[in-house]
């Protein structure tokens, strides 16, 4: 159970790290440097699409990550 365990961190860790490079930064591109003030305000709509996708997923995989690490933990 411990070999189990150990094997699925690596694998959710690996991941964790793959989904959080691939979300775009909250800054990214010209929008950031243009609209200012501006994006502030806009800027607090839920996000759509691919950003939505990764964004939960990043939250998925660090409770799993939590959890493995406890479970890794105790089984040591």
């Amino acid at each position: 159970m411990q070999t189990v365990a150990f094997v699925m961190l690596i694998i959710v860790s690996i991941a964790l790290i793959a989904v959080v490079l691939l979300q775009s930064g909250r800054s990214a591109g010209l929008s950031g440097a243009i609209s200012g003030g501006a994006e502030q305000l806009v800027g607090k709509q839920k996000a759509r699409g691919i950003d939505a996708v990764l964004s939960r997923a990043t939250v998925v995989l660090a409770v799993l990550f939590f959890v493995l690490t406890i479970a890794v933990a105790y089984f040591m």
